[in-house]
């Protein structure tokens, strides 16, 4: 037990064994999440049911946006980069944690008489299918409370190393909803999944707390609300909070019109949101989660070249793993939707509607994964204004634009035809849906797309930095698409694509045959990034560092 202690909880070192190890641990929660999206479309179908499952976490998303992000790691590790003192690090977490939890119970119980009226004007299509979705919504309220404080906690495992207590939380999460799906929803149906959830909520802050404690943070005598002190962190926090919520309420507003379109389309657009969510959480979210401690203490000690260098690799790693991944996806994406969620109810015309979904999330992979690390960036240096605007006018253009391609889509017989025949899918009900993604790609696009122009300008990064990456990477990505389109057509008269294991094989070579290609682009273009990967996974990832009493830290490789 000793042992296991040790290993969850030793210090990372370095932008990439930081990066490598988050990536590693979010392609196993992305791998139970897939699991938990199989059991559930193989369970219910893209039909009503569903639809009330995923609708159910609208208003919870919106208050864990609303009053968590008013003191997240976004600016809870740069204050305290910023504190030498351990005692008024203790403080300023005990205050964090005790308002948190008061605001939040509060929410919570305000919510909890006025979800019906919300639920009746956000959804009534799916409100007079009885009071499933009230129960569901009023269950998943406590979820905000657990990952909330799990947020807060993360702050000092990140600026301790602790970067696998951190990894492991989603795993416990996605844990907890297959529990509540497997083992609680035979005996108290669709409200047992919610259970399940928000025990996966509460084990994404558990594994987070023990370590958090022994180090000192959560004493009770400094479990205190300090009004002062806590207006100084909510006030630079309140633009962050604007911007998240942004797109929450943009993402809710396009559930609210995918549930105008007929029944299942809330399921595809949230099945192939959650299929496009899991290359960003292992590439974007691990490089911008590892990158974003060292660029705090970077400008908390006045090292603007090093906070430049690191936004400069961490961009260069991000371009190559996902421009030749987002080729890869869109080429394999029926074989993957197929492989993940074809099973039971789920037929082949949602399989055929959520692979169209899928590739249009997912041509906007890199924008989003930059957006995530420039958005990091800019808050590191204390800079709230320009990700909030940027952020807020991408999120109207979401929702303007998807209720304008969707007018367009069902007006225009020409759009519709050429979108239709474009994503293969023009003998297939419901298509209207898939503008809604679209709209999603284009405006991460052009968001990731002002943000490249603002760090030009204030820090002068990228212009003779990104340029051969992005090339080489695009190289990749074609020849890689190329191989594993061609490997498609010759495994055709090989395997039999109407069961499991000839789609999963028949993807799984084409696959690996598109990668091995893209790997020989690189080598003979000489790419710089590979020969980093190379050298990172050569090395020891982590190491353990004992806690002593006084905060004294001595450390030893394992």
């Amino acid at each position: 037990m000793q042992r296991f202690f040790r290993f969850v909880e030793g210090e990372v070192r370095g932008l990439h064994e930081a990066a490598y190890l988050l990536g590693f641990f979010a392609l196993l929660s992305t791998l139970l999440a897939l699991f938990r999206d199989r059991l559930l479309a193989s369970t219910f179908g893209a039909g009503t049911t569903l639809d009330i499952y995923y609708a159910a976490f609208r208003v919870p998303d919106i208050v864990f946006v609303s009053i968590a992000s008013l003191a997240s790691v976004f600016i809870l590790v740069p204050l305290l980069t910023h504190l030498s003192n351990d005692e008024e690090r203790h403080q300023l977490m005990g205050n964090v944690v005790a308002s948190f939890s008061a605001a939040m119970l509060l929410t919570t119980a305000l919510l909890w008489f006025l979800l019906p009226s919300i639920l009746k004007a956000f959804f009534p299509a799916l409100v007079v299918e009885g009071d499933t979705l009230l129960t569901l919504s009023r269950i998943l309220l406590l979820q905000p409370i657990f990952l909330g404080l799990s947020g807060i906690l993360a702050s000092v495992t990140q600026i301790h190393g602790r970067y696998l207590l951190y990894a492991t939380a989603p795993l416990l999460y996605n844990l907890g909803i297959i529990f509540g799906l497997v083992g609680l929803y035979p005996i108290f149906g669709l409200p047992g999944i919610a259970y399940g959830v928000v025990l996966g909520a509460l084990m994404h802050m558990g594994v987070q707390l023990p370590f958090v404690i022994r180090f000192g943070y959560l004493r009770m005598e400094a479990l205190v609300i300090r009004p002062r002190q806590l207006w100084s962190i909510i006030s630079v926090s309140i633009p962050r909070t604007i911007s998240i919520a942004a797109n929450q309420i943009a993402l809710l507003i396009l559930i609210v019109l995918a549930a105008d379109l007929g029944a299942g389309s809330v399921s595809i657009f949230s099945l192939a949101f959650n299929l496009q969510a899991a290359p960003l959480s292992i590439i974007g979210a691990s490089y911008s989660v590892a990158a974003f401690p060292t660029l705090a203490r970077f400008l908390a000690q006045g090292q603007k070249n090093y906070f430049c260098d690191q936004i400069i690799t961490a961009s260069r790693h991000i371009i190559f793993w996902s421009i030749p991944l987002m080729a890869l996806i869109v080429v394999l994406r029926a074989h993957i939707v197929r492989v993940v969620l074809g099973s039971g109810a789920f037929d082949w015309a949602d399989t055929r509607l959520t692979a169209a979904a899928l590739a249009l999330f997912i041509i906007s992979l890199t924008a989003q994964a930059l957006s995530l690390l420039f958005v990091r960036g800019y808050y590191a240096a204390g800079e709230t204004a320009k990700p909030l605007l940027v952020n807020v006018a991408t999120a109207a253009g979401i929702v303007v634009g998807g209720f304008a391609l969707t007018q367009l889509f069902l007006h225009n017989d020409v759009w519709r035809f050429f979108m239709e025949t474009l994503l293969r899918v023009d003998d297939t009900p419901g298509t209207e849906v898939l503008m809604l993604p679209l709209s999603y790609a284009i405006f991460s696009i052009l968001n990731v797309a002002i943000f490249f122009w603002l760090y030009e300008r204030d820090f002068g990064v990228f212009r003779t930095h990104i340029g051969k990456p992005l090339f080489e990477s695009f190289a990749a990505a074609v020849v890689a698409g190329f191989f594993a389109r061609q490997s498609l057509y010759l495994l055709d008269n090989f395997l039999d694509i109407n069961t499991f294991m000839g789609v999963f094989l028949m993807g799984l070579i084409a696959g690996i045959v598109g990668i091995l290609a893209g790997v020989v682009v690189l080598y003979v273009l000489e790419n710089r990034e590979i020969v980093e990967v190379w050298q990172t996974f050569h090395h020891k990832i982590w190491r353990y560092v004992p806690i002593f009493s006084g905060g004294t830290e001595r450390g030893t490789d394992v």
